[in-house]
């Protein structure tokens, strides 16, 4: 049914007034049938084979980013989502040899663009994204966050051709970008990572794209993220 163990752990004692067992115990009980071969850890919400983080394997490249600025350096106004302009990105993997999906993602209205990759170099990545934000006021393209994955190296040539800073997360904390990786979570939903992208054309990747914008948002008061955008780019509009 989706649910973990600690809610089902915490709806039984609910239910009954006691504890009946505990999240801990329940997660004892998967992983041991997972090395007995039953392989219960898939009916986990997340289906981790192993419980905690992942080690960190090797180091991080952010020491050989050029011109790599921190996140603590960002404008302090990124950080509530009132500002708008505001952009993460990241690339999404396939299981097949060369597919990427660059992601972008406005932090305020939740927009998503979403760009098709047969390489995920340094340059082509810069020249997708120098040419998604070249048509956007400068009020709507005012910082744009990465992580440190070598394929966005070349981030000081959109400071150097359209005065859009750049800014990058903490070594081995992806989630200091937590908007973009939530999208790219939402989007895995019809995207998986074993997905072929030589079988889905660009009308039918715009499709999902567009799918995603028009849906209602909590966040967002039940509206969608490109009614947000849409307002805040004739909120700009008016005032240039």
């Amino acid at each position: 049914m989706g649910h973990s163990p600690e809610q089902i752990a915490g709806r039984l004692a609910l239910e009954h007034g006691r504890t009946i067992i505990s999240h801990e115990s329940i997660y004892r009980f998967v992983y041991h049938r997972t090395g007995q071969k039953d392989y219960w850890h898939r009916l986990l919400p997340r289906a981790k084979s192993r419980r905690g983080k992942l080690g960190k394997r090797g180091g991080s490249p952010a020491s050989f980013i050029k011109a790599r600025r921190p996140l603590s350096q960002r404008p302090i106004e990124a950080l509530n989502r009132n500002t708008p302009g505001h952009w993460e990105a990241d690339l999404m993997a396939f299981s097949r040899p060369g597919q990427y999906v660059l992601v972008t993602h406005e932090r305020t209205s939740r927009r998503l663009e979403v760009k098709h990759l047969p390489a995920k170099t340094a340059e082509l990545v810069c020249q997708k994204l120098i040419a998604q934000f070249a048509d956007l006021p400068r009020n709507l393209r005012r910082t744009l966050t990465f992580d440190n994955g070598t394929e966005f190296a070349l981030h000081y040539k959109l400071t150097q051709q359209l005065g859009l800073d750049t800014f990058f997360c903490d070594p081995h904390a992806p989630w200091q970008k937590g908007g973009i990786e939530n999208a790219n979570g939402r989007m895995r939903r019809t995207l998986p990572r074993k997905t072929d992208l030589s079988l889905i054309s660009p009308d039918q990747l715009n499709a999902l794209v567009e799918a995603y914008n028009n849906t209602p948002r909590k966040c967002l008061a039940f509206r969608t993220p490109n009614e947000v955008f849409s307002r805040i780019s004739k909120h700009v509009a008016l005032q240039t």
